[in-house]
């Protein structure tokens, strides 16, 4: 088996195992990451109604301006977090679950939590 292709089938398994616990509803949704090579991504979701609340990206236009001089995917990433975490606020969300979907908590999924949190979102 290719290695990148056992990478993603680790990757899933671990999500499956996360996601067995960590369930969102609508007063505290679950904050979804997940990362491209390029891009990440990160929505809430109310598991009982089966709903995306919000969803944001580095490809979101109000983001794409605020990153257009940024360097690196981390920074990128906490301005995603800092976004998502005000149009969460927006809404009236103020608590959410954290689902790092199989991912290590590190770099890139670490910098959009973080951004999330300086904003006032609590996990």
């Amino acid at each position: 088996m290719e290695k990148s292709k056992k990478v993603a089938l680790n990757r899933q398994r671990r999500h499956r195992h996360i996601r067995k616990k960590v369930i969102g509803t609508a007063q505290r949704p679950r904050l979804v990451v997940y990362r491209s090579l390029k891009h990440i991504y990160a929505q809430l979701v109310d598991d009982i109604s089966q709903k995306s609340l919000l969803g944001v990206s580095t490809l979101t236009p109000q983001v794409r301006e605020k990153i257009r001089t940024t360097k690196g995917k981390c920074e990128k990433s906490k301005e995603v977090g800092r976004f998502l975490a005000m149009m969460a606020k927006a809404k009236g969300i103020e608590k959410v679950v954290f689902d790092r979907a199989g991912y290590l908590y590190h770099g890139r999924v670490k910098a959009l939590a973080e951004g999330a949190r300086e904003k006032g979102l609590q996990f």
